[in-house]
């Protein structure tokens, strides 16, 4: 029985909560904001979290829960939506903001709290809001304001009723944790009752009771999450797995050979497939991010579908299909709540509609960091794991505006460069993801004595630690100065180079 139940109003980050919970040893469940009174009260939780979500409290329609929890008598904890919801629901007042706050900011503590003893006096914090509390009734302390929010956290102890209007759930708070576990120790009294070692073990039982004698089928990239779960479906049921590779053309540099040896060096059994021309035929003109990820995911499904037929013909018990999503995969298409903001759609997610086969993602609760554990404890080559996060659609998403051979053959030409400099000098394993992207526009420049009129590419590299939050690398002035040389100098068509420090949010990683 879980000890801490978190209401999910359609937060990105809700799942991170329940999360970070897990990894202090209480079993906290994430359920729905319409989940009914009764079935909270019968799984008797030592506290409640209100998620934070995309929504305004005001809106009509706008996600609630039964207030009835305010009389359960255990504590409850309100974040961002979920701290505007509380407010409401005890007759405080909430509006829309003339600031509104996203990304770093500074949080000026109050008092003496219980919740907020983690925090220094002055502690930087992670926000994402619009609208803010603008009033409490009696009996509710402020406990914490920023520059351009009175009321950042507010409580009353008496009553067990907490808020903070920031995010202590993601890395870009750095002492959120201690927040989150003082709620969890120190106001909720929950003791630890949950294990999360030998996770690949458990993982690989779950897939022998669905599989039993059936042979799974899977697509498979060469990315960390499909290499893991390959893998992990490989050492569950072992023969049992035939993997197709497609090559849509839209890989980086020399991947498609090498992911290819990489993955019959570990004993899988690939089928590899080269689609390039029939995805780049299909892609010819198409300028929007979303009509790119949805021809590629049927074209995905059409080529996929033919090498499953042949494959069927010799293995009749095909009757799974697997997929290595992960849980920000779920939640960016939004998946996991109906008041979740769809951020994008992923191809993977297409494929369940299409197929006439029982859909496998063994992966499908656990956010990177929890993967590439699960790939050690699997004794998953280190440069394996350690692969930085690659869409499914490919470099279609990191060239903005319209897909031609020539650009696609300029991006990888430039990645493979940022790349290369990267893991030369150290860097490719103190960022999270690095890339390099070609802008839809030209430029004006002068190589020699002649004017040029080429691309501009965007380099952007990240630190994070799931991908739910993200901040930008701060790299040395002087490798981006030798990496803008090296792709000026060396990539024709190409002869301006910048370097993207956009947080997430308000941005994404990747640009479609």
């Amino acid at each position: 029985m879980p000890q801490i139940i978190v209401i999910n109003f359609g937060s990105q980050v809700a799942h991170l909560i329940s999360r970070r919970i897990r990894e202090m040893g209480v079993y906290a469940e994430l359920v729905p904001s319409g989940v009914p009174l009764s079935d909270i009260q019968k799984l008797r939780p030592l506290g409640i979290i209100l998620s934070g979500g995309p929504s305004s409290v005001n809106e009509q329609g706008a996600p609630v829960c039964d207030t009835g929890i305010l009389s359960m008598g255990i504590p409850i904890l309100g974040i961002c939506y979920g701290h505007q919801l509380l407010a409401r629901f005890v007759g405080g007042k909430v509006s829309n903001s003339d600031v509104k706050e996203f990304g770093k900011k500074s949080l000026t503590k109050h008092g003496k709290s219980l919740l907020l003893r983690p925090l220094a006096a002055r502690e930087q914090i992670w926000m994402s809001h619009g609208d803010s509390v603008i009033s409490l009734p009696k009996g509710f302390v402020v406990t914490g304001n920023t520059d351009t929010c009175p009321i950042a956290a507010f409580e009353n102890p008496e009553r067990g009723l907490y808020a903070v209007q920031f995010h202590p759930e993601v890395s870009h708070t750095p002492k959120g944790n201690g927040l989150l576990r003082a709620f969890v120790f120190d106001i909720c009294k929950a003791k630890r009752d949950w294990d999360v070692k030998n996770l690949s073990q458990k993982l690989m039982r779950e897939i022998q009771e669905k599989v039993k004698d059936a042979h799974v089928l899977m697509g498979i990239s060469g990315g960390v999450d499909s290499t893991v779960a390959a893998i992990l479906i490989r050492r569950a049921i072992g023969k049992q797995l035939h993997c197709i590779f497609v090559d849509h053309g839209l890989l980086r540099k020399n991947e498609a050979k090498e992911v290819e040896q990489s993955y019959r060096h570990l004993g899988l059994d690939i089928h590899y497939v080269d689609a390039s021309g029939t995805f780049l035929r299909k892609l010819e003109g198409v300028t929007d991010p979303e009509k790119k990820r949805k021809i590629i995911g049927h074209t995905f499904i059409g080529v996929f579908e033919k090498k499953a037929r042949e494959l069927e013909k010799k293995h009749p018990a095909i009757t799974f299909l697997a997929q290595g999503t992960i849980y920000p995969d779920r939640i960016e298409s939004a998946a996991p709540s109906n008041a979740a903001a769809k951020i994008k759609s992923h191809h993977n997610l297409t494929l369940p509609e299409k197929m006439k086969l029982e859909v496998i993602e063994p992966l499908r609760d656990l956010y990177k960091d929890s993967v590439r554990s699960v790939g050690r404890e699997l004794g998953i080559d280190e440069k394996l794991i350690l692969r930085h996060p690659f869409p499914g659609p490919g470099l279609a998403v990191r060239i903005l505006g319209a897909i031609t051979p020539d650009r696609v053959k300029i991006l990888q030409e430039a990645d493979h460069i940022f790349i290369s400099e990267l893991k030369k000098s150290g860097y490719y394993e103190k960022t999270w993801q690095a890339f390099a992207a070609l802008l839809p526009v030209k430029a004006v420049g002068v190589m020699g004595d002649a004017r040029t009129y080429e691309y501009i590419i965007s380099l952007r590299a990240v630190t994070s630690i799931d991908a739910m939050t993200a901040d930008w690398a701060k790299l040395p002035q002087e490798f981006l100065e030798a990496v803008s040389n090296r792709i000026i100098n060396e990539v024709k068509g190409v002869n301006r180079v910048v370097y993207d420090i956009t947080q997430k949010p308000p941005g994404t990683i990747e640009y479609e």
